[in-house]
This record gives structure tokens, C-alpha cells and sequence, in this order.
């Protein structure tokens, strides 16, 4: 992964991100029950598993949008769970797209892309500008980049979702079932988007039910239920030859 050491200097060579003993509840129910999970850089992990295994939870603890009950998480050298540490600093180098699109409805695409630009990195507007043009156009909205949301269809407001994280610099992309609210056949575009990004060698943790992307992108592929990992290894030995009884049933439900 040279080439993607290269582009962010500085930075160390251990994990990306890395969750010890990530706990989480709600009120009495306890949702995350003991996650150990290091995440190494360029490297795609694909997260499966029921509805209410904890999948979500987990990636909106690593940016602190949902606070751990007990554990830490570690994103590079620094522990973002610690309560001294500067959190708003450390999420600027998570980028996050959700099942919704969370778009501006009154700015158009570049508009978006450029807003957190200026907010919290502080870049000139021409800087942002420029950032939101190569980052559309790098999601194949080269051509759009002056649509309002209303005027693009799901598929390509979540790209422009993506363009958006990605104009951030992040060290890291999650995503949370990035696809589930498209129409089937919006899904593709987002996913070769989702592909070209592993490809390229961005570090990514991906919630989807994807069997196909997952198979074809992920270097590991992991397994939730009932808020544990319960299984991991590479897309041919989850997806062919899974240990455990819990993933059995879930791949042949889902297949």
C-alpha cells in the first residue's frame, strides 16, 4: 500500500482503527457486547450480519456519534474515546455516508461538497471549490455538479454524499448500508463508486448486505450477531466455507 503511505505523510503504520472491548448500550439493552476489531491501512472490511446485530452502532462509535458505554477505540495513534482528547479534530479524518443522503435541498451539488470544506477545514472558497469539482467528478458527477438535489436522482445524491466525505481528506470511509435506500436499479453506480475506492486504497469499513461487492472488494469480511463478532476471514471463507451455525443461517437466508 505504498502508494496510499504516499499521499498522507506522517502518518503511523499501525492500524487505522483499532476497538478494544467496545461496549454499548441503550438504556437496559445492550446492543455491542465486547467488539475487539483493528482495521489495517487500505484495507476493506465488510460487515454483515442481521438487523439489530450492532452493525450500525459500531460504525457510529468510531466517529463518537453514538458514545461508547465501556471500551476504547483508537483512530491511528490517538484513543478518540478518551474524554481529554479533541473529538471534533479526530472526526475530520472519518468520513461517514449514511443510508440517507442528508443533502442541502437549496445548494447544488458542488455547494454541498464545498460547505464542510469551509466550515471546518477553514479552506478558501476557491480551494473548496476546486476540491468539490475533482471529488464530483471523481464519483462520475462531472456533468451535474450544478443540480440540486431534487434534481438528481438517489443513486447519484449518494454520490454526491461520497464526494462530500471524500472532499474531507479522510484516513478513513464508513459506510452504513450506503445503498439500502436506492432503488435496485440506482444501486450499481454507488457500489463501482464504493469499488474504485478499495481499489484505489482507501481504508474502508462497509455495512452492506452486498454479497457481490463484498466478495469482489473486501479483503475480510466479518460476521455480527447479537452484538459480537462471531466470525471474520476472507470473502471465499466466510461466504464458502463459514464455521459458524449463526452465519450459515444468515448467508442462506440472504443468498
Amino acid at each position: 500500500m505504498t502508494e496510499t503511505t504516499t499521499e498522507t505523510p506522517g502518518k503511523s503504520a499501525g492500524p487505522v482503527v483499532r476497538i478494544v472491548d467496545l461496549k454499548k448500550s441503550f438504556g437496559k439493552t445492550e446492543v455491542l457486547k465486547g467488539i475487539d476489531l483493528e482495521v489495517s491501512r487500505g484495507e476493506v472490511v465488510v460487515v454483515m450480519g442481521p438487523s439489530g446485530s450492532g452493525k450500525s452502532t459500531m460504525l457510529r462509535c468510531i466517529n463518537l456519534l453514538e458514545k461508547p458505554t465501556s471500551g476504547h477505540i483508537y483512530l491511528e495513534d490517538e484513543e478518540i474515546t478518551d474524554p481529554k482528547v479533541d473529538v471534533n479534530k479526530l472526526r475530520e479524518h472519518v468520513g461517514m455516508v449514511f443510508q440517507s443522503f442528508n443533502l442541502f435541498p437549496h445548494l447544488t451539488a458542488k455547494k454541498n461538497v464545498m460547505l464542510a470544506q469551509r466550515k471546518v477545514l477553514k479552506r478558501t472558497a476557491a480551494e473548496a471549490e476546486r476540491v468539490a469539482i475533482a471529488q464530483l467528478e471523481r464519483v462520475g458527477l462531472g456533468d451535474r455538479m450544478d443540480y440540486l438535489p431534487g434534481q438528481l436522482s438517489g443513486g447519484q445524491q449518494q454520490r454526491v454524499a461520497i464526494a462530500r466525505a471524500l472532499a474531507m481528506d479522510p484516513h478513513v470511509m464508513l459506510f452504513d448500508e450506503a445503498t439500502s435506500a436506492l432503488d435496485p436499479e440506482l444501486v450499481r453506480g454507488v457500489l463501482d463508486v464504493m469499488r474504485s475506492l478499495g481499489r484505489a486504497g482507501m481504508t474502508m469499513i462497509v455495512v452492506t448486505h452486498e454479497m457481490g461487492f463484498a466478495r469482489d472488494v473486501a479483503d475480510r469480511v466479518i460476521f455480527m450477531s447479537d452484538g459480537y463478532i462471531v466470525e471474520q476471514g476472507t470473502p471465499q471463507e466466510v461466504f464458502d466455507n463459514p464455521q459458524s451455525e449463526r452465519t450459515k443461517d444468515f448467508l442462506g437466508r440472504i443468498d
